[in-house]
């Protein structure tokens, strides 16, 4: 359509031909191991009039030239799935990977309908790269530092200096479009309200394929109130991956795994080693396992070998330690019932202890550890937000009754005023409280002890069996 057709030589194509990806996080390019298309959609071979060549998706050709300011008009159109297998060379690293074909994520919305491909560090790009049997790499530690796997950029914290070096260095190698800002969400870490990354690590998994139709029975089984909850917690049992059982912390449940020294993942845990610092931990705590060295936490039969292993510094996840609370009350105590008659929590426990909780009991069991299950709603501020000591909203039960120390502000409400919101709310559903809500509720209150004083006022010095 402008006399301009591709290079038919393979070194000349390489060399004009590009493959235009964006990305938000520019530190997760040395981790790059694919470009992931859609082969549902048409690409182009777009040129820009000085014998550069940009793969691009078609619906993108005229956006991304205005983008980068080129005039860039298709010359050639195929179908994604032609494109899987053709390879490509990476602009930073001596690396030569793959165009796959990935999922429906990778739309013409934004950016150019190829996605840059990190295995690594997301969910989508690692599920991608498993399909088509690619290797994952992370070339990120534990303190977000980069790994001699990032070749040159080895030692640069990735959410510090990581970006700029790593832009420069496009820049350098003429790799560099078009650098923009651009206004996006990205995950913040909750606690410390710092900006989190995304690392592929190995974990500890718990399968529940052999007993996931034994779990849905023990959902059937079991009363729920109300009955919408058997609905939310179905629904997740069903459709649940394995579950992740292990974290990196320094507090918490050891997982009591020991680890070959010098070898490729080859572990050390049957019942033998397990029973040993099962014993251990009865006497000594949970802390034992951090405090003693390999060759007073393995069994006698393995004491000479110690010097092979080292212990683990994985913890179990919280969730298997509250969902295994059947276990350490009900089926201990004489007095108390298993399955419990009752386990009472908020909406948002189908997903944690109520689940956590069916799916131990019934690995062990074969049945439910609860007969009925209670779900309540949570009390929300006065414009339906969420308690939290940040947001500066929490309630304190003792300073509605007590009264706060400036008692003009937060006067003093009484037990019973904190009795009546209670029984005026519905409990199934999320509920607002707020100091304009006790205001109203102590003059419903205060009408209805006063009429009641009235009316026993009046009842003071009536008899039934005299006055007829």
């Amino acid at each position: 359509n402008r006399g301009v057709e591709l290079p038919s030589e393979g070194n000349a194509l390489r060399e004009s031909l590009k493959v235009a990806i964006w990305t938000t996080t520019p530190w997760t390019l040395p981790a790059n191991l694919a470009i992931s298309v859609n082969e549902s959609l048409d690409y182009s071979f777009a040129s820009d009039k000085t014998g550069r060549f940009f793969l691009v998706a078609t619906k993108l050709v005229d956006k991304l030239g205005e983008t980068i300011g080129l005039d860039l008009k298709s010359i050639l159109s195929v179908k994604g799935g032609e494109l899987n297998g053709v390879l490509y060379r990476h602009p930073l690293l001596d690396r030569i990977s793959p165009i796959v074909i990935g999922g429906n994520y990778i739309t013409t919305e934004s950016g150019t309908g190829l996605v840059h491909t990190a295995p690594g560090h997301g969910v989508d790009d690692f599920n991608t790269a498993r399909k088509h049997g690619l290797q994952i790499i992370c070339p990120v530690n534990e303190a977000g530092i980069f790994t001699s796997e990032a070749g040159p950029f080895e030692g640069l914290n990735v959410l510090k200096d990581a970006n700029s070096a790593i832009i420069s260095a496009l820049e350098a190698e003429g790799a560099l479009l078009k650098q923009d800002l651009y206004a996006h969400k990205y995950p913040y870490d909750w606690r410390t309200k710092k900006p989190t990354i995304f690392r592929t690590t190995e974990q500890w998994f718990a399968s529940v394929d052999g007993f996931r139709k034994a779990a849905m029975d023990g959902i059937a089984s079991v009363e729920w109130f109300p009955q919408s909850g058997r609905n939310r917690i179905e629904a997740m049992v069903k459709e649940r991956g394995d579950w992740c059982i292990s974290r990196q912390r320094r507090w918490g449940v050891p997982i009591p795994v020991f680890y070959k020294r010098d070898g490729e993942g080859e572990t050390l845990l049957n019942a033998d080693t397990i029973a040993h610092v099962k014993s251990l931990v009865s006497e000594y705590g949970s802390d034992i396992w951090w405090e003693r060295d390999e060759s007073e936490l393995l069994p006698p039969e393995y004491v000479s070998q110690s010097e092979l292993w080292v212990k683990g510094t994985d913890t179990m996840d919280v969730w298997f330690d509250s969902g295994s609370s059947w276990s350490a009350v009900t089926s201990v105590e004489e007095d108390l019932n298993f399955p419990a008659d009752l386990y009472l929590e908020g909406s948002d426990q189908h997903r944690g202890w109520f689940q956590s909780s069916l799916l131990t009991s019934i690995a062990v069991n074969g049945k439910a550890p609860y007969k009925r299950v209670l779900t309540h709603g949570f009390a929300l501020d006065e414009k339906g937000r969420k308690m939290s000591k940040s947001l500066g909203n929490v309630m304190d039960p003792a300073i509605i009754i007590d009264g706060g120390t400036n008692k003009k502000q937060e006067p003093p409400y009484g037990a019973d005023v904190l009795r009546l919101w209670v029984s005026s709310v519905d409990y199934s559903v999320d509920v607002p409280i707020g100091p304009n809500i006790l205001s109203q509720l102590a003059d419903v209150y205060r009408k209805v002890r006063n009429t009641s004083r009235y009316l026993l006022g009046n009842l003071h010095d009536f008899r039934p069996e005299e006055d007829g």
